[in-house]
């Protein structure tokens, strides 16, 4: 059977479903034994298909897929070691985490840089909706994270050891990729906007460290200001396309401000435009 439709065999007795908390869309997700269970959603064939890909290519910073349950649920390997929940832990705002999470995001780039942008990797929603200004990041070359959260971060003993939650994964370039890094990571957002642990945070600096750990080049540095108050732009009609036409976790967002942030996201990515280029360049 392909990778989409095989299914998963339990490992003898049933094991209780913990629910498992902490994601803005997917409901449903359990840990049952050493295994995640996820309701199957439009993204699932593309998911199953990169992680698919990723362990043959010996990459170990990301879940395994296993098939598919009896309940009809994608079953993933569970990833052991720490997230972040809400509020984040103090941890994620140090600077030794966010050089791991980079090198991290860094070594899954490159992992998965030979598969290229495959046919399948373009679904439903790959057309921007109504009124969406185009990408100025340039043609995609790889199949980018797209959802560096920290709660979407495995940590071991203090260092990022595995990305989970693939489900916004897509065609990207790597200056696209680390604009979501630095979203996260980097704290490019306003100070009343960020997570109380960030509000610390040198957003200029801490890009300059994150990019100097991811081992961005030149060219996409000179770029990724302007890459990233382009995606800000983008997000807005984006995520209100999809609270309009998909509901759930979307709509909830959506109806709990999320389109005023990226909105004051922008304001403040174009007030400090310039500081930053300086900081990356």
């Amino acid at each position: 059977m392909t990778s989409d439709s095989r299914p998963y065999v339990e490992p003898g007795q049933q094991e209780p479903a913990v629910p498992l908390l902490g994601g803005d869309v997917t409901e449903g997700l359990v840990r049952v034994g050493d295994t995640v269970r996820r309701p199957v959603g439009d993204t699932s064939p593309r998911v199953r298909r990169l992680l698919d890909f990723l362990q043959s290519a010996g990459f170990q910073g990301a879940p395994r897929f296993l098939g598919i349950d009896d309940s009809g649920r994608d079953t993933l390997s569970f990833v052991p070691g720490d997230t972040a929940g809400r509020p984040w832990p103090s941890w994620v705002a140090d600077e030794s985490s966010a050089i791991s999470v980079a090198r991290l995001v860094r070594a899954y780039d490159d992992a998965v840089q030979p598969l290229g942008v495959p046919g399948w990797a373009h679904g439903d929603d790959a057309a921007d909706p109504l009124g969406c200004p185009g990408s100025i990041a340039g043609p995609a070359t790889f199949l980018a994270h797209m959802d560096i959260t920290p709660e979407n971060v495995v940590f071991r003993d203090g260092t990022a050891v595995a990305l989970i939650d693939f489900d916004l994964l897509r065609p990207a370039t790597r200056a696209e990729e680390v604009a979501n890094l630095l979203l996260w990571w980097g704290a490019w957002m306003p100070v009343t906007d960020r997570d109380p642990v960030m509000r610390g945070v040198d957003a200029a600096s801490r890009a300059a460290m994150l990019m100097d750990a991811y081992g961005l080049g030149p060219a996409d540095r000179a770029k990724i200001v302007g890459v990233t108050r382009n995606a800000a732009v983008r997000s807005w009609h984006v995520i209100r396309h999809r609270a309009l036409t998909q509901g759930g976790g979307w709509k909830r967002m959506w109806d709990e401000g999320i389109g005023d942030k990226i909105l004051r996201r922008q304001a403040w990515l174009a007030e400090n435009a310039a500081l930053l280029h300086a900081a990356i360049t």
